[in-house]
């Protein structure tokens, strides 16, 4: 379907760029159509590191890349919170495999292996075969690569199994919906950002952001992807704004490239030869027991540690009975 619809754009209805493609396997489908044609394929929301080879001169990438979210996640861990003993959970794709990888290579350099991994079906939340095997390595940290409902159904068994371990997410698993999905299973649980609270208005990139948003739709919330998207547009109306007078899709990438730095209020992206990623960030992010989010410099086990409710929690043996 992706590749039928980005013919139907590119053929039938000659757009000058593609913009925001969402997801690893649908990107991967499509670059390759977008390169041999030349056509600018701007900020695609995935962190995968395929897309950041320097070779693919018409990719302008935004954020950072998964290999660099999973370092973080094995930085953290094993340094502020001083585990070893790390497991993972991750959709059967290339989405999950890239960051399966990413957090293979993290854990080598440190002299470490997982300790278990589990897998479920892009777009189902079969997870408790996963669960289980997880739950047999015993882990001291489950990291995440997958979507909010699966993610938030593994988190939801396993707090009720009594897994004690911290959970960490990826940035593409929808960080708002997880913590709605999760309720009072959300306190504590990490999620790696690659841009900024999207509450932090003294960012001034921020504040322009949400008064952009209030003035499409009054009633929207400000959240971490549709900021991530503003970003993106806000580069695209930039490179424009240089080029000036004829415009064309080779001197619009010539622009960003030559251009190099962009500074949109407070938030710098920068390219150049061989460099096709604008910022290297990642942010660190809790959800704490209202739902919301709290950015962090570090992890300490005070606030990664879950508090179980006290009434109408399931007994162990009710709940892994329900997940054989």
């Amino acid at each position: 379907m992706a590749i039928a619809k980005t013919h139907q754009l590119i053929d039938e209805d000659k757009v000058f760029a593609l913009i925001g493609e969402v997801g690893t396997p649908t990107s991967k489908a499509v670059q390759p159509i977008t390169t041999e044609q030349g056509i600018p394929f701007i900020g695609p929301f995935t962190g995968a590191d395929f897309l950041r080879d320097p070779s693919l001169t018409n990719v302008i990438n935004i954020r950072a890349s998964y290999g660099q979210e999973t370092e973080a996640w094995i930085e953290h861990l094993t340094t502020d919170l001083g585990l070893s003993l790390i497991a993972i959970l991750y959709q059967d794709d290339s989405f999950g495999r890239a960051g399966l990888e990413g957090v293979k290579r993290a854990l080598e350099k440190r002299g470490l292996g997982l300790v278990a991994e589990g897998t479920y079906m892009r777009g189902t939340t079969a997870v408790k075969r996963a669960l289980l095997e997880i739950r047999r390595g015993h882990p001291q940290a489950v990291v995440m690569v997958g979507t909010y409902k699966p993610c938030a159904e593994f988190i939801r068994l396993a707090r009720m199994i009594k897994l004690d371990a911290v959970f960490v997410n990826i940035s593409f698993v929808g960080s708002e919906p997880l913590a709605e999905e999760l309720r009072s299973d959300a306190a504590g649980v990490v999620v790696t950002q690659v841009v900024p609270l999207p509450n932090e208005v003294k960012i001034p990139l921020v504040a322009r952001y949400q008064r952009a948003l209030k003035s499409v739709n009054p009633s929207a919330k400000p959240d971490f992807v549709s900021l991530e998207g503003y970003i993106v547009g806000r580069l695209v109306v930039e490179a424009l704004n240089h080029l000036g007078g004829s415009v064309t899709r080779a001197g619009f990438l010539t622009t960003i490239s030559d251009v190099g730095v962009f500074d949109l209020d407070g938030i710098t992206l920068s390219y150049g030869p061989g460099k096709n990623q604008g910022t290297d960030n990642v942010y660190l992010t809790l959800i704490q027991s209202d739902g919301s989010f709290k950015a962090v410099d570090r992890l300490n086990s005070a606030d990664t540690k879950w508090q179980e409710p006290g009434a109408g929690a399931a007994t162990p043996k009710s709940v892994y009975e329900s997940t054989k």
